[in-house]
């Protein structure tokens, strides 16, 4: 069983940055694709970033490329999401899901419980 926790979540005004943190515990880190996604409210999640398990491979949401960058330790068991430029429109809740073959969208078996970001206009 794997235990996810995120953090670094919190209220930023637009144009500002703030970099998500997702522990990973239970499991070999090394092992699993981590991703990242997220719920506006009213909203179905959405996909954000993922990282493969070597980190050799990343996928972002067309509506965050070159401003989010998803990032790995695996000595560290922590994955990264590096926020920049933000908008109103990032604002929701945030969650780091685990998968040993997942896709950017799909095979996600893991998820944390998240952490909010909040974007002020």
């Amino acid at each position: 069983q794997v235990q996810l926790v995120e953090s670094g979540g919190g209220l930023v005004q637009a144009g500002g940055s703030l970099r998500l943190s997702c522990a990973a515990s239970g499991g070999t880190f090394s092992r699993y694709t981590m991703g990242w996604f997220r719920q506006a409210p009213g909203k179905e999640r959405e996909f954000v970033a993922r990282i493969s398990w070597s980190g050799g491979t990343t996928n972002y949401a067309d509506s965050v490329k070159g401003r989010f960058t998803i990032s790995r330790d695996n000595a560290k068991n922590t994955v990264y999401l590096q926020m920049n430029n933000l908008k109103p429109e990032d604002t929701g809740i945030y969650y780091c899901a685990s998968g040993i073959v997942a896709g950017p969208k799909w095979g996600y078996d893991y998820w944390g419980q998240g952490t909010q970001v909040t974007v002020s206009s």
